[in-house]
């Protein structure tokens, strides 16, 4: 792996995040962009994953000159409908109630800016999840474990959420918050700049 010797700055404080860079033994640094998401934006979900992390990463990029900025956003898509982060136990556990026993798209968008050309790329990764059928015990137990509050679609993959699911198709770190391989092809294209 070719990853640039310039300084890498992740624009997102997801613990998650953080964590599939430092297994992937990338350098950076973690700095909240403070970029306001703007959910209701008349896009289609993929062009909306892309914008918002490039709004994130771009924020970011401004404050630095000569970094490599990368921007995430992650949100499950079910029945044309986005769920990000429900923030409540009572929008959790509708969340997690509608996705039981059935399957929906989990996309994240990510963004890569350099800070000293202003070159950037978007790119969206989809993967399918597919949940067994949940009881009501079992929902109320997650959402009570407070991990699905802060958590696109309610559940976290890499945590107590992996018990809620049957099965996915495709990336399994997409799910947790950044699909790994498609961003290393990306950030070696910044390698050289």
């Amino acid at each position: 792996m070719c990853i640039s010797m310039r300084k890498i700055i992740l624009a997102s404080e997801s613990p998650w995040r953080r964590k599939i860079l430092k297994d992937a033994g990338i350098s950076f640094t973690v700095e909240k962009s403070g970029y306001k998401e703007n959910m209701n934006l008349k896009l289609s979900p993929p062009a909306l994953a892309r914008k918002l992390a490039l709004g994130k990463a771009l924020a970011v990029a401004s404050r630095h000159q000569n970094a490599i900025v990368i921007g995430a956003d992650t949100f499950v898509v079910f029945n044309g409908k986005i769920l990000g982060k429900p923030k409540t136990r009572v929008r959790a556990s509708a969340m997690l109630k509608s996705l039981s026993g059935t399957t929906h798209s989990l996309l994240t968008g990510f963004a890569i800016v350099d800070s000293k050309t202003g070159r950037h790329i978007t790119r969206v990764v989809t993967t399918k999840v597919t949940f067994r059928k949940l009881s009501s015990r079992e929902i109320r137990e997650y959402v009570q474990s407070g991990e699905s509050l802060n958590a696109a679609g309610g559940y976290a993959i890499q945590g107590g959420g992996s018990e809620l699911i049957k099965g996915i198709k495709g990336d399994y770190d997409n799910v947790a918050g950044l699909p790994l391989k498609e961003l290393i092809i990306e950030l070696n294209k910044f390698s050289h700049s």
